[in-house]
């Protein structure tokens, strides 16, 4: 009998142990940025969180650069769907899909970062309202950086609109390419991980792009000139969970997951040395061999503010449902 005892508490805990890893769930996350992103460092730090919160019941794997064929503009698509239990979010992609949430907040609608940071708080809450009719739960937010964007060009310098009436440019938003056909350029919406090879093959000769970012994506071999042009809309990403997964988590496991989100919001909600990131960064283009032009000037700086302007106000109407109700909010705030 002594020696059946410890056998038998050898086979409980081995069954216990079983059970304990037949309950730990691992879940996948899709980030359609690329790996040298701040961003994506972010998340990976926010899985981190999780598994230490959790005491490794839930462990999230972060999949970076669209590695699982995931698309930035299908998120609506795939997550409620399940083909993988957290995204990345990001608004200023889901013109097809949901145009109320990308008819938010636009590029352009804000003139300076004062503006972005005071109506930020808002933008979080209509997301969540909105996103819930997709059944996706923000499990939190992560703020972008106080952005410039730039005209990025290859072979030739490019510091005018009437310069840019030339050129094929790139954007990323269906409110972009509406905002520049106002002003007569040429505009088509190529994805990120399509940009270096439209860039070197001239299926585009100019992009929109923060300096900020351009050496995630090697933009200086592909281009060398480029131009302040307007103060990026930076609307936070959202931990975007599927509704079905976040319902089978513990109380415990979903406070785990919002409290390491919190944390993201609160380590990227800062924006002191965001002047000084963005010399930074043109100085390390520079070297690189992109030639840092002066900026667009205030007169056509106006006329791309005034475009966004009166696109934002078409496409809220467009959107329909909530979204003129949601751009009102937005211009309360701004005491427009």
């Amino acid at each position: 009998m002594f020696r059946i005892i410890p056998h038998s508490f050898a086979a409980a805990a081995a069954i216990a142990l079983l059970a304990g890893d037949a309950i730990a769930a691992e879940w996948k996350f899709n980030n359609g940025l690329p790996e040298g992103r701040n961003e994506s460092k972010q998340l990976e730090m926010f899985a981190a969180d999780v598994s230490e919160l959790t005491g490794g019941s839930l462990s999230i794997n972060v999949f970076h650069g669209g590695s699982l064929n995931l698309k930035n503009e299908d998120v609506v698509r795939w997550l409620p769907q399940g083909a993988v239990e957290m995204g990345l979010v990001w608004a200023n992609y889901l013109g097809r899909d949901a145009p109320a949430l990308n008819a938010v907040l636009i590029q352009g609608s804000v003139g300076s970062p004062d503006e972005l940071i005071a109506v930020l708080p808002e933008i979080q809450n209509i997301y969540a309202e909105e996103l819930a009719d997709w059944d996706i739960v923000p499990a939190g937010f992560m703020a972008l950086p106080l952005l410039q964007a730039s005209i990025f060009c290859r072979d030739e310098p490019v510091r005018t609109l009437e310069e840019l009436r030339t050129k094929k440019l790139r954007v990323w938003s269906g409110d972009q390419v509406e905002t520049f056909s106002k002003l007569g350029v040429s505009a088509q919406i190529v994805g990120q991980t399509e940009l270096y090879v439209a860039l070197q093959t001239g299926v585009v000769d100019c992009t929109v792009y923060p300096a900020l970012f351009a050496h995630t994506i090697s933009l200086h071999e592909v281009t060398d000139f480029a131009a302040y042009l307007y103060p990026v809309a930076g609307v936070p990403y959202v931990l975007g969970v599927n509704e079905a997964a976040w319902s089978g988590l513990s109380d415990a496991e979903r406070a785990a997951v919002t409290e390491a989100a919190s944390r993201v919001w609160q380590r990227t909600n800062s924006y002191g040395a965001a002047e000084e990131n963005e010399q930074a960064a043109r100085a390390m283009l520079a070297e690189q061999g992109v030639e840092f032009l002066t900026d667009f000037s205030d007169e056509d700086r106006a006329a791309f503010l005034a475009a966004a302007s009166e696109t934002w106000a078409s496409l809220a109407e467009e959107a329909g449902g909530n979204a003129p109700e949601y751009r009102q909010r937005i211009l309360a705030i701004l005491k427009r």
